[in-house]
């Protein structure tokens, strides 16, 4: 099918066309890359939201509730899982699809589950083209949730425009690991599982991190949830609502569309670039002679790095 095809079937929100526009974004076929140059132009209307944070905080039992809520003010919901991929198949496990499985009964939900495929973020490389086509395909709020790889999950503020950070009580380590990374990119941060002893705790240690970093025009809140009863699930929509507005009608959006837009097209070079060392090093056979080298030390990681880079220089001079 061609990409304009698929393009009005998206617009039209065909569910069988969706399904097929991720899977050639997936795959990064011409076709997607055409599709996702027609659509991009008609996003922007959705919320989009990343869900992040540690393993085991409780970040699926979240978007399961968040996409509950949703639904009950009116809402069409699209969800993105990026599950850890198998290493046999590098398809995804699938772990959030079977929690979620009460959600696919609803005919204003579609969920996606998506291979991390190794990326080292923990989100998969076109996990942001899916989000924009399940925004240009008309879905109110977008949910993106991440495999929880911890810090390395900054990479899910390039494709969502409010970033939620889950913590859960007892995650002291965790929580003070978060501060050179996540805690700069969270836009709302939630205790989950505050039910548990220790959620005012984990609540002061993020209050904490928050006061000694560097000042934003939007000030995140940190609220409280129990993620499996409903909890504090009505008053995180209200939060995201809040921070949706606020990013489209704040004095500084602009700017921090654009600093999103920068952040995003960088992760997406950065994705490709290791892409296509990887690829170049195998197509010259360079690799494996560099990795002997190293192995036995005759030549040190970084001259190691920079020789495959001139064989990558070479190539792409001999294509143009």
């Amino acid at each position: 099918m061609l990409a304009s095809d698929l393009a009005e079937g998206v617009l039209a929100g065909n569910r069988r066309a969706l399904a097929r526009a991720i899977s050639h974004i997936e795959a990064d076929t011409a076709t997607g890359r055409d599709l996702l140059a027609a659509l991009y132009p008609r996003t922007g209307r959705a919320q989009t939201v990343g869900v992040t944070g540690s393993a085991g905080a409780g970040k699926s039992t979240l978007v399961g509730a968040l996409a509950r809520e949703e639904r009950k003010r009116g809402r069409t919901v699209g969800i993105v899982a990026v599950d850890p991929s198998s290493p046999f198949s590098h398809g995804a496990i699938l772990g959030d699809r079977i929690r979620m499985q009460a959600l696919t009964a609803d005919g204003g939900v579609f969920m996606r589950s998506m291979a991390s495929r190794g990326n080292l973020g923990g989100l998969a490389e076109m996990a942001s083209g899916v989000v924009d086509v399940m925004d240009a395909a008309g879905f109110d709020v977008v949910l993106l949730e991440t495999v929880g790889a911890g810090q390395d999950e900054v990479e899910v503020a390039t494709a969502a425009q409010t970033t939620v950070l889950v913590a859960n009580p007892g995650g002291g380590d965790d929580v003070q690991s978060m501060k050179a990374g996540l805690m700069e990119i969270a836009q709302i941060m939630v205790v989950n599982k505050a039910d548990l002893a220790g959620a005012d705790t984990a609540v002061m240690q993020l209050r904490g991190l928050l006061a000694i970093a560097p000042l934003r025009a939007w000030t995140p809140p940190i609220l409280k949830a129990v993620a499996k009863t409903g909890e504090g699930i009505a008053e995180l929509a209200d939060a995201i609502d809040r921070h949706h507005e606020h990013s489209r009608t704040s004095p500084h959006a602009a700017e921090e569309r654009r600093a999103h837009a920068h952040a995003q097209i960088v992760s997406l070079a950065r994705s490709a670039l290791y892409r296509e060392a990887l690829q170049t090093a195998e197509a010259e056979g360079v690799l494996q002679s560099l990795v002997d080298d190293v192995a036995v030390r005759q030549r040190d990681p970084r001259a190691a790095a920079t020789t495959l880079l001139d064989v990558m220089r070479i190539r792409w001079q001999a294509r143009a």
